[in-house]
């Protein structure tokens, strides 16, 4: 069976010199549209996520002692932001805030070993 550009990853078919159309899941009709496209918004994610962690870093540098790096407050505010961005744009909204305690945690654990690196 013969590959099409529909059949190939985003990422290999600009390797090969195939433009990148939007991602349209309607439009798919195989699952090798849906796996590839899966695989490139994961790409996205884990670039995003990096970028996140940057930030912390940054937080850890700035934030003058190591108990202002748990803001309870700030948790809520960024766990509500996500689950109200979630549901605006029609995703489940508990399973995104339940994501965003989670990715929330691990990004205070993180500034926490990085400001004991920094300041320890």
């Amino acid at each position: 069976m013969k590959k099409g550009a529909d059949d190939v990853n985003p990422r290999q078919g600009a390797a090969l010199g195939l433009v990148s159309l939007p991602m349209n899941p309607d439009s798919y009709t195989t699952m090798a549209q849906v796996r590839a496209g899966v695989d490139e918004i994961d790409r996205q994610i884990v670039a995003l996520l990096a970028q996140r962690f940057a930030h912390m870093r940054a937080a850890a540098r700035i934030k003058p002692e190591r108990g202002h790096v748990r803001d309870e407050e700030r948790k809520a505010l960024v766990i509500a932001n996500a689950r109200a961005e979630a549901e605006r744009l029609g995703a489940p909204g508990d399973a995104i805030a339940g994501l965003w305690d989670q990715l929330v945690e691990v990004s205070i654990a993180y500034e926490m070993d990085e400001f004991d690196r920094l300041k320890g």
